[in-house]
């Protein structure tokens, strides 16, 4: 398991011990998703923004429209029976998450990108603190996203909005996208060509330059890989942040 670090700040998670925590259900796999539904914004874990270990997050006056792709980690018996962020108590066998800056609650459809699978979750809490990791999954979420095993994969993260068709439901499982760190995107592209030269100077010679797609971007994306693990991510993004490009992130082909 690859659980979060200990807040050291608002909005915190109280850790509960891992003594009395109930064994797994006999078929994880039979946990239902969760349903979104119009609520509140939680009158905890929303504050316009917070720090955790130097670091200030501003949480998203609205989910609507979010879309993005990272790496999803699980947290399970530390904090089984703890404080959720929205003052929740934290259940590690129900369909919920953390996210850092989404507004609590959100629903998201979260898409293992390893192997197609995707689970609807329900977002009380605030978290992971660890580097490049986007979003934390209740042991269940995870276990129906087959990533118990090996703690982290790449996975997408879409908000749904309650009442709204979910268009992306997946009734079978999906083939895994190709997979990119995009660097930068610039609307020049002398300006992206500057930043590929650097790259490549510096030894990242799978960099290129993806040109606008009609319709979609009007962007050049400067991206490397492709990246096919976490800890390809992890490396790529490492080697970026050192070139002074620290908001590198995960994105499609």
């Amino acid at each position: 398991m690859v659980s979060r670090q200990q807040r050291s700040s608002a909005p915190p998670t109280t850790p509960a011990p891992a003594a009395g925590v109930p064994a797994p259900p006999a078929d994880v796999g039979s946990i239902p998703d969760a349903v979104p539904r119009a609520e509140p914004r939680s009158a905890h874990g929303n504050p316009a923004f917070y720090d955790v270990f130097g670091q200030r997050y501003y949480v998203l006056p609205s989910a609507d429209g979010y879309l993005e792709r990272g790496v999803a980690s699980w947290y399970g018996p530390t904090f089984h029976g703890g404080n959720t962020s929205s003052g929740e108590r934290y259940d590690m066998y129900g369909m919920t998450a953390a996210h850092k800056t989404l507004p609590l609650p959100t629903y998201a459809r979260v898409t293992n990108l390893k192997n197609g699978r995707s689970v609807i979750v329900r977002i009380n809490d605030r978290g992971p603190f660890v580097a490049n990791r986007l979003i934390d999954l209740s042991y269940t979420a995870a276990a129906k996203l087959d990533m118990i095993q090996g703690g982290t994969t790449l996975v997408e993260v879409r908000a749904l909005t309650p009442g709204v068709p979910d268009e992306l439901a997946r009734d079978v499982e999906s083939p895994a996208p190709a997979l990119y760190v995009q660097v930068a995107a610039f609307a020049e592209r002398d300006n992206a060509q500057r930043t590929l030269t650097r790259l490549q100077a510096a030894g990242l010679d799978n960099s290129s330059i993806a040109s606008p797609v009609e319709g979609r971007s009007h962007l050049y994306r400067v991206r490397v890989g492709p990246v096919h693990s976490v800890a390809d991510f992890d490396a790529v993004a490492a080697r970026l942040a050192a070139l002074g490009f620290p908001k590198a992130r995960l994105a499609g082909d």
